[in-house]
C-alpha cells in the first residue's frame, strides 16, 4: 500500500528541523552543527552538518508533509531568534504550513524580551529547551546541568503558560517524576514529550523503566508524546521496521491514547538511520487504521495550533 493510500488526509510532520551551518552559520551560529565530526550521542553527524533547507526537506517523501512543526536545532545559540527567523522565511518562500518551537532558556534574565521577540515571527508557538541528562551516562547527556531542580528554570514554565505558549520535553525515562514536579505549578501548559520519551535501553529493566514513566507522564492532562527519534538510540531500526519499535508504539497508544499521540521524523537527524519514507510508512502501517489519522494529522493540529486548508 502507497503512501497516499495509507494516509488518504495528507500528514503532519511534527518534528523536523532546517539548518544552514555553510551559509548562514556566521549570523545564526549552530556550534554543533559546525563542529565537523565531533560525536554527538546519537553517533556521527558528519553526513548533516550541511545546510539542510526546507525544499529539500519538503523533498524526501513522494508525498510531501501538509505542514510540519520545526523544533529548534542548537541549544547554545547567541541569539536563538535569529534561528526563528530563518525558518519562517524558509516556510514563506516554500509556501508551507508550519509552527515555530524555538530555544529560550527558561532561567534568563531576559526571558520575557526573547519571548516577544520570538512572537514577531507569525508562526512561532511554543519552546524547547532539552532537559536530557543522564549522571551516570555523560556520553548520552544534552543538558549542562539538571534544569529540573532549578527553581528559576521551573519558573519559566509558568511564563509559558501565562504566554499560551507550549513547552516540548526532551528527556529521559529517569526524570519522569522530576518533570511532573516541575510542571505541577503549570497544570494548563501544553506539554508535548519528544521522541517516545527516549527509550535508550533496550534490555528488559531498560524497558521497564520508559514503560513506567510513560504511564507517569500520561496522567498529566494536557500532555501529547511524539513517535519520532527512533534514529537517536537504534541507528539499525529501519533494517527491523515494526519488529524493533512496534512494542514501544503499541504502549504509547495503549497509555496515551491515539489521541495524544502524534508522529514526527526527526529529519535531517534521523536520516542518519533510515530514509524519510521508511520512516513515515513503518509506523503509518503499525499504527491501527481507526487512529492514524490522529496520530498524522490531529493530534499534532491540536497541540501546536495548526490550522490545515
Amino acid at each position: 500500500m502507497a503512501l497516499k493510500d495509507l494516509l488518504p488526509h495528507g500528514y503532519i510532520d511534527a518534528h523536523h528541523h532546517v539548518w544552514a551551518p555553510e551559509s548562514r552559520g556566521d549570523e545564526i551560529g549552530y556550534g554543533w552543527l559546525r563542529d565537523v565530526g565531533a560525536m554527538k550521542p546519537f553517533g556521527d553527524p558528519t553526513p548533516i552538518q550541511r545546510d539542510y533547507l526546507m525544499d529539500e526537506f519538503l523533498a524526501e517523501a513522494a508525498l510531501a508533509p501538509r505542514a510540519s512543526v520545526h523544533v529548534q536545532t542548537d541549544g547554545a545559540l547567541p541569539d536563538p531568534v535569529a534561528e526563528t527567523r530563518f525558518v519562517q522565511d524558509q516556510a514563506d518562500a516554500a509556501d508551507h504550513a508550519v509552527k515555530i518551537v524555538a530555544l529560550v532558556d527558561l532561567s534568563a534574565d531576559d526571558l520575557t524580551q526573547t519571548l516577544s521577540r520570538h512572537a514577531e515571527s507569525k508562526d512561532f508557538c511554543g519552546v524547547r529547551q532539552i532537559v536530557a541528562r543522564l549522571d551516570q551516562r555523560p556520553d548520552l547527556s544534552f543538558a549542562p546541568r539538571d534544569y529540573l531542580t532549578e527553581r528559576r528554570w521551573i519558573d519559566g514554565l509558568k511564563v509559558l503558560e501565562d504566554r499560551g505558549l507550549s513547552f516540548d520535553f526532551q528527556m529521559y525515562p529517569e526524570q519522569a517524576e522530576a518533570a511532573l514536579e516541575a510542571l505541577s505549578d503549570t497544570p494548563a501548559l501544553t506539554v508535548v514529550i519528544d521522541h517516545a520519551l527516549c527509550p535508550y535501553d533496550p534490555r528488559a529493566e531498560g524497558y521497564e523503566l520508559w514503560s513506567d514513566a510513560v504511564r507517569l507522564m500520561a496522567e498529566r492532562p494536557g500532555t501529547f508524546i511524539k513517535l519520532s527519534g527512533w534514529g537517536m538510540y537504534d541507528a539499525v531500526w529501519g533494517r527491523y521496521g515494526s519488529e524493533a519499535i512496534g512494542p514501544y508504539i503499541d504502549d504509547i497508544l495503549a497509555t496515551f491514547g491515539a489521541d495524544r499521540v502524534m508522529w514526527g521524523s526527526n529529519y535531517p537527524v534521523e536520516k542518519l538511520a533510515t530514509p524519510y519514507e521508511t520512516c513515515v510508512e513503518t509506523i503509518a502501517r503499525h499504527v491501527p487504521d481507526v487512529d492514524r489519522e490522529s496520530v498524522f494529522i490531529r493530534s499534532a493540529a491540536r497541540a501546536y495550533g495548526l490550522k490545515l486548508t
